[in-house]
């Protein structure tokens, strides 16, 4: 199922606080970046967010799942506390490596 364009502008409300946000549709869902990193995304109208220890301490009770059959878990995130989320999303980035200049 794919997700729909009002869901993804719901997510980007949330993420009002992230500077240099953007996304790209792929194949029916959309992948977030922020400063060039891809830190989650939007699946079958679930806001996910990359797994990682400094993320998972933030958001400790987030439950786990995957996007697609067979990907690694992500983060479900359900708040609609923008600073919460930004907060969450600034420390993804920043434990995610930088993507290599082609």
């Amino acid at each position: 199922m794919a997700s729909s364009r009002e869901y993804l502008f719901f997510v980007l409300e949330r993420l009002s606080d992230v500077p240099n946000l953007t996304f790209r549709p792929m194949m029916g869902e959309y992948l977030l970046y922020a400063d060039g990193v891809c830190f989650g995304g939007v699946y079958d109208n679930r806001f996910l967010c990359k797994d990682t220890p400094k993320g998972r301490a933030i958001l400790p009770s987030a439950p786990k799942e995957a996007p697609y059959p067979g990907a690694k878990p992500m983060l479900l995130v359900e708040s609609e506390d923008r600073a919460l989320v930004a907060a969450l999303v600034r420390s993804t980035v920043a434990a995610l490596p930088k993507q290599k200049k082609r």
